[in-house]
Protein backbone atom coordinates (compact mmCIF):
# COMPACT_ATOMS: atom_id res chain seq x y z
CA UNK A 1 0.00 0.00 0.00
CA UNK A 2 2.91 2.34 0.79
CA UNK A 3 4.12 2.46 -2.84
CA UNK A 4 0.58 3.14 -4.07
CA UNK A 5 0.19 6.00 -1.58
CA UNK A 6 3.42 7.70 -2.67
CA UNK A 7 2.50 7.29 -6.34
CA UNK A 8 -0.89 8.82 -5.83
CA UNK A 9 0.44 11.76 -3.80
CA UNK A 10 2.79 12.78 -6.60
CA UNK A 11 0.04 12.66 -9.21
CA UNK A 12 -2.60 14.37 -7.06
CA UNK A 13 -0.32 17.33 -6.36
CA UNK A 14 -0.25 18.02 -10.09
CA UNK A 15 -3.93 17.71 -10.86
CA UNK A 16 -5.85 19.04 -7.85
CA UNK A 17 -7.23 22.58 -7.70
CA UNK A 18 -8.76 23.43 -4.32
CA UNK A 19 -12.21 24.92 -4.24
CA UNK A 20 -12.77 28.19 -2.44
CA UNK A 21 -13.98 27.70 1.11
CA UNK A 22 -17.28 29.51 1.30
CA UNK A 23 -19.42 27.78 3.91
CA UNK A 24 -19.30 25.33 6.80
CA UNK A 25 -17.08 22.58 5.41
CA UNK A 26 -14.58 21.64 6.68
CA UNK A 27 -16.33 21.94 10.04
CA UNK A 28 -13.13 22.22 12.12
CA UNK A 29 -10.60 24.78 10.90
CA UNK A 30 -8.37 25.25 13.96
CA UNK A 31 -6.51 21.92 13.57
CA UNK A 32 -6.04 19.22 10.95
CA UNK A 33 -8.43 16.36 11.73
CA UNK A 34 -9.38 13.06 10.10
CA UNK A 35 -11.35 9.84 10.62
CA UNK A 36 -14.52 11.35 12.15
CA UNK A 37 -16.45 9.17 14.62
CA UNK A 38 -19.77 10.79 15.64
CA UNK A 39 -21.62 9.94 18.87
CA UNK A 40 -24.84 11.36 20.36
CA UNK A 41 -25.05 11.69 24.13
CA UNK A 42 -27.60 13.68 26.16
CA UNK A 43 -28.98 15.33 23.00
CA UNK A 44 -25.59 16.69 21.98
CA UNK A 45 -23.52 15.53 19.02
CA UNK A 46 -19.86 14.67 19.61
CA UNK A 47 -17.30 13.90 16.92
CA UNK A 48 -14.08 12.13 17.87
CA UNK A 49 -11.25 12.60 15.40
CA UNK A 50 -7.68 11.61 14.78
CA UNK A 51 -5.26 14.53 14.56
CA UNK A 52 -2.79 15.16 11.75
CA UNK A 53 0.17 17.18 12.98
CA UNK A 54 0.88 20.44 11.14
CA UNK A 55 3.16 20.17 8.08
CA UNK A 56 2.99 16.35 8.06
CA UNK A 57 4.35 14.46 5.06
CA UNK A 58 3.26 11.08 6.42
CA UNK A 59 0.57 9.87 8.84
CA UNK A 60 2.07 11.72 11.80
CA UNK A 61 -0.72 11.26 14.34
CA UNK A 62 -0.09 11.26 18.08
CA UNK A 63 -3.48 11.76 19.73
CA UNK A 64 -7.24 12.01 19.41
CA UNK A 65 -9.48 15.07 19.77
CA UNK A 66 -13.19 15.60 20.35
CA UNK A 67 -15.55 18.34 19.13
CA UNK A 68 -19.23 18.86 19.91
CA UNK A 69 -22.23 20.83 18.70
CA UNK A 70 -25.77 21.70 19.72
CA UNK A 71 -26.76 23.21 16.38
CA UNK A 72 -24.69 21.58 13.55
CA UNK A 73 -22.97 24.84 12.57
CA UNK A 74 -21.08 25.99 15.70
CA UNK A 75 -18.55 23.42 16.92
CA UNK A 76 -16.66 23.47 20.22
CA UNK A 77 -13.10 22.15 20.23
CA UNK A 78 -12.58 20.22 23.49
CA UNK A 79 -8.96 19.51 22.67
CA UNK A 80 -6.87 16.35 22.93
CA UNK A 81 -8.55 13.73 25.11
CA UNK A 82 -6.30 10.69 24.57
CA UNK A 83 -2.85 9.85 23.18
CA UNK A 84 -0.99 6.68 22.22
CA UNK A 85 1.35 7.63 25.09
CA UNK A 86 -1.49 6.77 27.48
CA UNK A 87 -0.99 3.09 26.58
CA UNK A 88 2.18 1.50 27.97
CA UNK A 89 2.18 -1.12 25.22
CA UNK A 90 1.75 1.29 22.28
CA UNK A 91 4.64 2.53 20.16
CA UNK A 92 3.08 5.15 17.84
CA UNK A 93 0.31 5.99 15.32
CA UNK A 94 -2.97 7.23 16.82
CA UNK A 95 -5.15 6.32 13.84
CA UNK A 96 -8.92 6.07 13.24
CA UNK A 97 -10.86 5.45 16.48
CA UNK A 98 -14.45 5.36 17.72
CA UNK A 99 -16.07 6.16 21.09
CA UNK A 100 -19.37 4.77 22.35
CA UNK A 101 -21.35 5.13 25.59
CA UNK A 102 -22.73 2.25 27.61
CA UNK A 103 -24.24 2.39 31.12
CA UNK A 104 -22.77 5.81 31.81
CA UNK A 105 -19.25 4.91 30.76
CA UNK A 106 -17.45 5.83 27.55
CA UNK A 107 -15.40 3.27 25.64
CA UNK A 108 -12.91 4.42 23.03
CA UNK A 109 -11.53 1.83 20.60
CA UNK A 110 -8.17 2.95 19.28
CA UNK A 111 -5.67 1.43 16.80
CA UNK A 112 -1.93 1.84 17.36
CA UNK A 113 1.37 0.13 16.62
CA UNK A 114 2.28 -2.32 19.39
CA UNK A 115 5.72 -2.40 21.00
CA UNK A 116 5.60 -6.19 21.25
CA UNK A 117 5.57 -7.05 17.55
CA UNK A 118 5.70 -3.67 15.74
CA UNK A 119 2.32 -4.41 14.14
CA UNK A 120 -1.17 -3.01 14.36
CA UNK A 121 -3.25 -3.56 17.47
CA UNK A 122 -6.55 -2.26 18.82
CA UNK A 123 -6.80 -1.04 22.39
CA UNK A 124 -9.70 0.22 24.46
CA UNK A 125 -9.81 3.16 26.88
CA UNK A 126 -12.57 3.93 29.40
CA UNK A 127 -13.85 7.18 30.92
CA UNK A 128 -16.75 8.49 32.99
CA UNK A 129 -17.21 11.48 30.67
CA UNK A 130 -17.18 11.96 26.90
CA UNK A 131 -14.21 14.31 27.49
CA UNK A 132 -12.22 11.82 29.57
CA UNK A 133 -9.90 11.39 31.32
CA UNK A 134 -9.59 8.00 29.60
CA UNK A 135 -7.53 5.14 31.00
CA UNK A 136 -6.40 1.75 29.69
CA UNK A 137 -8.23 -0.91 31.77
CA UNK A 138 -6.43 -3.86 30.16
CA UNK A 139 -2.80 -2.84 30.04
CA UNK A 140 -2.59 -4.68 26.73
CA UNK A 141 -4.34 -4.70 23.33
CA UNK A 142 -7.91 -5.89 23.05
CA UNK A 143 -7.06 -7.27 19.59
CA UNK A 144 -3.61 -7.95 18.18
CA UNK A 145 -2.72 -10.32 15.37
CA UNK A 146 -1.22 -8.61 12.34
CA UNK A 147 -0.44 -5.32 10.58
CA UNK A 148 -3.97 -4.68 9.32
CA UNK A 149 -5.62 -4.43 12.74
CA UNK A 150 -6.72 -0.81 12.33
CA UNK A 151 -9.87 1.34 12.04
CA UNK A 152 -12.29 -0.19 14.58
CA UNK A 153 -16.02 0.52 14.46
CA UNK A 154 -18.30 -0.42 17.35
CA UNK A 155 -22.09 -0.69 17.44
CA UNK A 156 -24.54 -1.71 20.19
CA UNK A 157 -27.69 -3.29 18.76
CA UNK A 158 -31.22 -3.01 20.14
CA UNK A 159 -30.81 -6.36 21.92
CA UNK A 160 -27.76 -5.05 23.81
CA UNK A 161 -25.20 -7.04 21.84
CA UNK A 162 -22.11 -5.02 20.92
CA UNK A 163 -20.33 -5.66 17.62
CA UNK A 164 -16.80 -4.70 16.58
CA UNK A 165 -15.50 -4.59 12.98
CA UNK A 166 -12.04 -3.52 11.80
CA UNK A 167 -9.27 -4.21 9.32
CA UNK A 168 -7.20 -3.42 6.21
CA UNK A 169 -7.15 -5.26 3.80
CA UNK A 170 -9.03 -8.01 5.63
CA UNK A 171 -12.33 -7.21 7.31
CA UNK A 172 -12.65 -8.79 10.75
CA UNK A 173 -15.46 -9.07 13.26
CA UNK A 174 -16.08 -10.09 16.86
CA UNK A 175 -18.87 -9.90 19.44
CA UNK A 176 -17.98 -7.78 22.46
CA UNK A 177 -19.05 -8.80 25.94
CA UNK A 178 -21.25 -6.54 28.05
CA UNK A 179 -18.18 -5.15 29.82
CA UNK A 180 -17.07 -3.74 26.41
CA UNK A 181 -13.40 -4.56 27.16
CA UNK A 182 -13.46 -8.26 26.25
CA UNK A 183 -15.02 -10.44 23.57
CA UNK A 184 -16.59 -13.85 23.14
CA UNK A 185 -15.86 -16.44 20.50
CA UNK A 186 -13.29 -16.41 17.75
CA UNK A 187 -12.33 -13.45 15.61
CA UNK A 188 -14.13 -13.92 12.29
CA UNK A 189 -12.63 -12.99 8.93
CA UNK A 190 -15.48 -11.73 6.77
CA UNK A 191 -15.56 -13.41 3.32
CA UNK A 192 -14.36 -10.83 0.81
CA UNK A 193 -16.67 -11.61 -2.10
CA UNK A 194 -17.76 -9.60 -5.11
CA UNK A 195 -21.39 -9.92 -3.98
CA UNK A 196 -20.54 -8.34 -0.62
CA UNK A 197 -18.04 -5.63 -1.55
CA UNK A 198 -17.81 -5.34 -5.33
CA UNK A 199 -14.97 -6.53 -7.54
CA UNK A 200 -11.50 -5.04 -7.80
CA UNK A 201 -9.29 -5.89 -10.75
CA UNK A 202 -5.61 -6.74 -10.72
CA UNK A 203 -4.88 -7.16 -7.01
CA UNK A 204 -5.18 -10.73 -5.63
CA UNK A 205 -4.53 -9.48 -2.09
CA UNK A 206 -7.54 -7.16 -2.39
CA UNK A 207 -10.10 -8.98 -4.52
CA UNK A 208 -12.93 -6.58 -3.60
CA UNK A 209 -13.34 -2.82 -3.54
CA UNK A 210 -13.16 -2.78 0.28
CA UNK A 211 -10.05 -1.02 1.57
CA UNK A 212 -10.37 -0.08 5.28
CA UNK A 213 -12.24 2.13 7.78
CA UNK A 214 -15.60 0.32 8.23
CA UNK A 215 -18.53 2.04 9.98
CA UNK A 216 -21.49 -0.02 11.22
CA UNK A 217 -24.91 1.68 11.30
CA UNK A 218 -28.55 0.54 11.57
CA UNK A 219 -31.64 2.11 10.02
CA UNK A 220 -35.01 0.50 10.62
CA UNK A 221 -34.29 -3.24 10.22
CA UNK A 222 -31.37 -2.88 7.83
CA UNK A 223 -27.69 -2.83 8.78
CA UNK A 224 -25.27 -0.70 6.79
CA UNK A 225 -21.52 -1.13 6.59
CA UNK A 226 -19.92 1.99 5.12
CA UNK A 227 -16.27 1.71 4.05
CA UNK A 228 -13.56 3.44 2.01
CA UNK A 229 -12.87 1.59 -1.22
CA UNK A 230 -9.97 1.41 -3.62
CA UNK A 231 -7.71 1.40 -5.45
CA UNK A 232 -6.41 4.80 -4.35
CA UNK A 233 -7.71 7.45 -4.19
CA UNK A 234 -10.47 6.12 -1.97
CA UNK A 235 -14.19 6.48 -2.54
CA UNK A 236 -16.87 5.59 0.03
CA UNK A 237 -18.95 2.51 -0.67
CA UNK A 238 -21.51 0.63 1.37
CA UNK A 239 -22.98 -2.81 1.90
CA UNK A 240 -26.19 -3.89 3.64
CA UNK A 241 -27.44 -6.89 5.57
CA UNK A 242 -30.40 -8.05 7.63
CA UNK A 243 -27.94 -9.06 10.36
CA UNK A 244 -25.01 -7.20 11.96
CA UNK A 245 -22.91 -10.26 11.17
CA UNK A 246 -23.77 -10.36 7.47
CA UNK A 247 -23.83 -11.78 4.90
CA UNK A 248 -23.32 -8.42 3.23
CA UNK A 249 -24.64 -7.20 -0.10
CA UNK A 250 -22.73 -4.53 -2.01
CA UNK A 251 -24.78 -1.35 -2.49
CA UNK A 252 -22.41 0.72 -4.62
CA UNK A 253 -20.36 3.91 -4.38
CA UNK A 254 -22.02 6.79 -2.54
CA UNK A 255 -19.16 9.34 -2.40
CA UNK A 256 -16.71 9.35 -5.31
CA UNK A 257 -13.00 9.94 -4.81
CA UNK A 258 -12.40 13.69 -4.50
CA UNK A 259 -11.21 16.33 -2.06
CA UNK A 260 -7.38 16.49 -2.11
CA UNK A 261 -6.93 13.49 0.16
CA UNK A 262 -6.23 9.99 -1.15
CA UNK A 263 -7.93 8.50 1.93
CA UNK A 264 -11.43 8.96 3.30
CA UNK A 265 -13.29 7.69 6.35
CA UNK A 266 -17.07 7.54 6.95
CA UNK A 267 -18.98 8.19 10.16
CA UNK A 268 -22.80 8.08 10.16
CA UNK A 269 -25.15 9.18 12.96
CA UNK A 270 -28.80 10.10 13.59
CA UNK A 271 -29.30 13.42 15.39
CA UNK A 272 -32.63 15.17 16.03
CA UNK A 273 -34.51 13.47 13.25
CA UNK A 274 -31.86 13.66 10.53
CA UNK A 275 -28.96 11.46 9.47
CA UNK A 276 -25.51 12.98 9.02
CA UNK A 277 -22.56 11.61 7.04
CA UNK A 278 -19.09 12.66 8.22
CA UNK A 279 -15.94 12.22 6.14
CA UNK A 280 -12.57 13.88 5.60
CA UNK A 281 -10.74 15.63 2.78
CA UNK A 282 -7.77 18.01 2.39
CA UNK A 283 -9.69 21.24 1.87
CA UNK A 284 -8.08 23.47 4.50
CA UNK A 285 -5.13 25.70 3.58
CA UNK A 286 -2.06 23.47 3.56
CA UNK A 287 -4.30 20.44 3.24
CA UNK A 288 -3.16 17.15 1.74
CA UNK A 289 -3.48 13.41 2.22
CA UNK A 290 -1.54 13.85 5.47
CA UNK A 291 -3.10 17.12 6.67
CA UNK A 292 -6.80 16.39 6.44
CA UNK A 293 -10.02 18.03 7.57
CA UNK A 294 -13.40 16.67 8.70
CA UNK A 295 -16.58 17.61 6.84
CA UNK A 296 -20.26 16.65 7.01
CA UNK A 297 -23.27 16.23 4.73
CA UNK A 298 -26.90 15.41 5.43
CA UNK A 299 -27.51 11.80 4.35
CA UNK A 300 -30.73 10.88 2.57
CA UNK A 301 -32.08 7.40 1.87
CA UNK A 302 -34.27 6.18 -0.97
CA UNK A 303 -37.59 4.48 -0.16
CA UNK A 304 -36.04 1.03 -0.56
CA UNK A 305 -33.20 1.90 1.84
CA UNK A 306 -30.59 2.38 -0.87
CA UNK A 307 -28.40 5.49 -1.04
CA UNK A 308 -27.87 7.54 -4.18
CA UNK A 309 -24.36 8.86 -4.88
CA UNK A 310 -23.57 12.38 -3.67
CA UNK A 311 -20.54 14.68 -3.79
CA UNK A 312 -18.71 16.80 -1.25
CA UNK A 313 -20.41 20.17 -0.76
CA UNK A 314 -20.12 23.24 1.44
CA UNK A 315 -22.06 21.36 4.09
CA UNK A 316 -24.70 22.37 6.62
CA UNK A 317 -25.64 26.04 6.35
CA UNK A 318 -28.67 26.35 8.67
CA UNK A 319 -28.40 26.05 12.44
CA UNK A 320 -30.95 23.80 14.18
CA UNK A 321 -30.68 25.73 17.48
CA UNK A 322 -29.71 29.23 18.63
CA UNK A 323 -26.71 30.31 20.71
CA UNK A 324 -27.39 32.03 24.03
CA UNK A 325 -25.13 35.13 24.18
CA UNK A 326 -25.79 35.59 27.91
CA UNK A 327 -24.18 32.27 28.80
CA UNK A 328 -20.50 31.53 29.25
CA UNK A 329 -19.36 30.81 25.65
CA UNK A 330 -16.00 29.28 24.82
CA UNK A 331 -13.92 31.11 22.21
CA UNK A 332 -13.22 27.71 20.65
CA UNK A 333 -16.93 27.37 19.77
CA UNK A 334 -16.62 28.29 16.10
CA UNK A 335 -18.69 28.18 12.95
CA UNK A 336 -15.88 29.35 10.67
CA UNK A 337 -12.41 30.78 11.18
CA UNK A 338 -9.35 31.88 9.26
CA UNK A 339 -5.74 32.09 10.50
CA UNK A 340 -6.77 30.77 13.91
CA UNK A 341 -5.36 27.71 15.71
CA UNK A 342 -6.51 25.90 18.85
CA UNK A 343 -4.18 25.25 21.78
CA UNK A 344 -4.49 23.88 25.29
CA UNK A 345 -2.52 23.99 28.52
CA UNK A 346 -3.04 22.93 32.12
CA UNK A 347 -3.78 26.46 33.30
CA UNK A 348 -6.42 27.51 30.76
CA UNK A 349 -7.60 24.34 29.05
CA UNK A 350 -8.49 24.81 25.39
CA UNK A 351 -8.25 28.28 23.85
CA UNK A 352 -7.60 29.84 20.44
CA UNK A 353 -4.80 31.97 19.12
CA UNK A 354 -5.00 34.47 16.27
CA UNK A 355 -1.96 33.70 14.13
CA UNK A 356 -2.03 36.78 11.86
CA UNK A 357 -3.42 40.29 11.70
CA UNK A 358 -7.03 40.11 10.54
CA UNK A 359 -7.58 36.55 11.80
CA UNK A 360 -11.18 35.95 12.79
CA UNK A 361 -13.78 33.51 14.05
CA UNK A 362 -17.49 33.43 13.29
CA UNK A 363 -20.31 32.26 15.55
CA UNK A 364 -23.68 31.83 13.85
CA UNK A 365 -27.30 32.23 14.92
CA UNK A 366 -26.90 34.09 18.22
CA UNK A 367 -30.26 35.10 19.72
CA UNK A 368 -30.09 38.35 21.72
CA UNK A 369 -33.86 38.46 22.23
CA UNK A 370 -36.09 41.51 22.35
CA UNK A 371 -34.56 43.14 25.42
CA UNK A 372 -31.07 42.99 23.94
CA UNK A 373 -27.48 43.21 25.13
CA UNK A 374 -25.63 46.38 26.21
CA UNK A 375 -22.23 45.10 27.39
CA UNK A 376 -19.66 42.53 26.29
CA UNK A 377 -16.85 40.80 28.18
CA UNK A 378 -14.06 38.51 26.99
CA UNK A 379 -11.10 36.71 28.52
CA UNK A 380 -8.11 37.59 26.30
CA UNK A 381 -4.39 38.25 26.31
CA UNK A 382 -1.32 38.95 24.19
CA UNK A 383 2.45 38.87 24.37
CA UNK A 384 2.80 42.03 22.26
CA UNK A 385 3.27 45.51 23.63
CA UNK A 386 1.24 47.56 21.20
CA UNK A 387 -2.19 48.29 19.86
CA UNK A 388 -3.81 44.84 19.82
CA UNK A 389 -7.58 44.93 19.47
CA UNK A 390 -10.47 42.57 18.90
CA UNK A 391 -13.45 43.91 16.98
CA UNK A 392 -16.93 42.42 17.27
CA UNK A 393 -18.82 42.80 14.00
CA UNK A 394 -22.38 41.83 13.13
CA UNK A 395 -23.47 39.54 10.27
CA UNK A 396 -20.37 39.85 8.04
CA UNK A 397 -16.65 40.36 8.24
CA UNK A 398 -17.04 44.04 7.33
CA UNK A 399 -20.47 44.39 8.94
CA UNK A 400 -21.55 46.98 11.55
CA UNK A 401 -19.09 47.38 14.43
CA UNK A 402 -20.71 46.19 17.66
CA UNK A 403 -17.73 47.05 19.85
CA UNK A 404 -13.95 46.83 20.13
CA UNK A 405 -11.77 45.78 23.04
CA UNK A 406 -8.14 46.66 23.69
CA UNK A 407 -6.30 43.43 24.44
CA UNK A 408 -4.07 43.74 27.53
CA UNK A 409 -0.44 42.61 27.58
CA UNK A 410 -0.50 39.50 29.79
CA UNK A 411 2.88 38.02 28.82
CA UNK A 412 1.90 34.44 27.98
CA UNK A 413 -0.87 32.18 26.79
CA UNK A 414 -1.28 30.82 30.33
CA UNK A 415 -2.18 34.31 31.53
CA UNK A 416 -5.43 36.03 30.56
CA UNK A 417 -7.44 39.04 31.67
CA UNK A 418 -11.20 39.60 31.42
CA UNK A 419 -12.07 42.86 29.64
CA UNK A 420 -15.58 44.40 29.67
CA UNK A 421 -16.90 47.10 27.31
CA UNK A 422 -20.15 48.91 26.57
CA UNK A 423 -21.58 48.15 23.12
CA UNK A 424 -21.85 50.93 20.55
CA UNK A 425 -25.50 50.01 20.07
CA UNK A 426 -27.86 47.61 21.81
CA UNK A 427 -27.90 44.15 20.17
CA UNK A 428 -31.35 42.59 19.69
CA UNK A 429 -32.70 39.75 17.56
CA UNK A 430 -30.68 37.00 15.88
CA UNK A 431 -27.24 37.70 14.41
CA UNK A 432 -24.01 36.07 13.30
CA UNK A 433 -20.96 37.57 15.01
CA UNK A 434 -17.42 38.00 13.72
CA UNK A 435 -14.55 38.36 16.21
CA UNK A 436 -11.72 40.04 14.28
CA UNK A 437 -8.21 40.20 15.75
CA UNK A 438 -5.94 43.10 14.82
CA UNK A 439 -2.29 43.84 15.64
CA UNK A 440 1.00 44.88 14.07
CA UNK A 441 3.00 41.78 15.03
CA UNK A 442 3.89 39.28 12.31
CA UNK A 443 2.42 36.28 14.15
CA UNK A 444 0.55 35.14 17.27
CA UNK A 445 -1.42 38.37 17.56
CA UNK A 446 -3.53 37.43 20.60
CA UNK A 447 -5.21 34.59 22.47
CA UNK A 448 -8.87 34.25 23.40
CA UNK A 449 -10.57 31.98 25.96
CA UNK A 450 -14.26 32.92 26.36
CA UNK A 451 -16.89 35.61 25.79
CA UNK A 452 -20.27 36.72 27.17
CA UNK A 453 -22.85 39.48 26.62
CA UNK A 454 -24.97 41.09 29.35
CA UNK A 455 -28.32 42.87 29.27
Amino acid sequence: MKKNIIKFILSSLLIYNAETLTAQNPVFQTAYTADPAPMVYNDRLYVYTSHDEDDSTWFTMNNWKVFSTNDMVNWTDHGVILSYNDFDWAKRDAWAAQCIERNGKFFMYVPMISKTNNKGAIGVAVADSPFGPFHDPLGKPLVQSEWGDIDPTVFIDDDGQAHLYWGNPKLKYVKLNEDMISYSGDIVEVPMTEESFGKREGNPERPTKYEEGPWLYKRKNLYYLFWPGGPLPEFIGYSTSKSPQGPWKYGGIIMPAEGKSFTNHPGVIDFRGKTYFFYHNGALPGGSGFTRSVSVEELNFNKDGSISPFKMTNGISRAIAAVNPYAFNQAEMISWSENVKSYQNKTTGVFIKAKKNGAYITVKNIDFGKEGATTFSAKVGTTHNGNVTMEIRSDSLDGPLVGSIKVPLTGGDDRFETVKINLLNKMTGIHDLYFVCNGKAEKDIMFFDYWMFSK
